[in-house]
């Protein structure tokens, strides 16, 4: 499960074959099904090993410190194996390592006075958060032209006639400085106000 890992992080999870691993681990390809049923199981353990790397929470009183940090978590570890986000939403059946992820975070939000509807709802949409920074700094970092590689890239004279908001930001961001920590932190603390604004209107109603 690791050498297919780490066969992924280098070239892709379509470089993922069962000939590959062969390769990687010194045997023939034939050798691994008598360890696995199939890719599939390897599949699966590769998701599961990549979960086993983001920080869960640990009994936090601190709802919001413990989403944060999971959070953050989740983010530095799937920009490191970009190709596991399409694996999570789409393996069958959990494994323990998955359980124990989704389990440590349904019950801190439920702890913290979260309905089942809501803690789920809060899930859904941090995860979805997650995903998408991570999609959009993958894309932004694998050969983006200069012009659009980020806020943080400074435009050929000329290339920002005529789009005045698009240039002010250009460039305030070449003068002040461009961070895609910050611009994950801002946004992931703005729907962390907005869940915890939501659950007391809800203890209110």
């Amino acid at each position: 499960m690791r050498a297919a890992v780490d066969v992924a992080d280098r070239q892709g999870l379509g470089a993922v074959t069962m000939r590959r691993l062969g390769s990687e681990l010194g045997v023939e390809a034939m050798s691994i099904y008598k360890h696995v049923a199939g890719k599939e199981e390897i599949l699966d353990g590769m998701v599961e090993l990549v979960i086993g790397e983001i920080e869960i929470p640990h009994g936090e009183a601190d709802w919001r410190r413990a989403m944060r940090r999971r959070a953050i978590s989740a983010r530095r570890v799937l920009s490191r194996h970009p190709w596991a986000i399409g694996l999570l939403e789409t393996r069958g059946a959990m494994g323990p390592a998955a359980k124990r992820y989704v389990d440590a975070i349904l019950g801190t939000l439920r702890s913290a006075g979260f309905s089942i509807e809501n803690a789920a709802h809060a899930f859904w949409l941090l995860d979805s958060y997650v995903y998408g920074h991570v999609v959009q700094e993958t894309g932004l970092s694998s050969g983006a032209s200069e012009e659009v590689a980020g806020p943080g890239s400074i435009p050929t004279e000329g290339t920002m006639d005529g789009y005045p908001h698009l240039a002010e930001v250009w460039e305030r961001s070449a003068t002040s400085g461009y961070s895609i920590d910050d611009e994950f932190e801002f946004g992931l603390e703005l729907i962390l106000d907005a869940l915890g604004k939501h659950r007391e209107r809800l203890e209110r109603a």
